[in-house]
């Protein structure tokens, strides 16, 4: 397989990624964090990164619209749920699970 056309099935599978997401906003970021190790935050911080590395100019909030399909703060109004204390305590577990690790 060539290195463009491995690009290209990455890309596509990670905008279906970004679309699945989208349709699962019921998933929660918390809930992303506790059983994945990463959130929707997490790419945003991924994708400005690797846009940095390529010199293009796109700061965090930016890169989370581009994640969410929406401003954050719009995105967080619509959808968020305050973490509840079942939720926390996992999250805390497994944070020290992976200093332990």
């Amino acid at each position: 397989m060539s290195h463009d056309i491995k690009t290209e099935l990455e890309a596509a599978a990670f905008r279906r990624l970004l679309e699945h997401l989208r349709q699962h906003t019921e998933v929660q970021n918390i809930e992303l964090m506790i059983h994945g190790d990463f959130c929707r935050n997490c790419l945003a911080k991924w994708y400005a990164a690797a846009a940095d590395e390529r010199g293009v100019k796109l700061d965090y909030e930016q890169a989370r619209e581009i994640i969410y399909g929406m401003p954050y703060s719009e995105w967080k109004q619509r959808y968020q749920l305050e973490a509840t204390p079942e939720q926390l305590a996992a999250y805390d577990a497994r944070q020290k699970q992976k200093v332990q690790s």
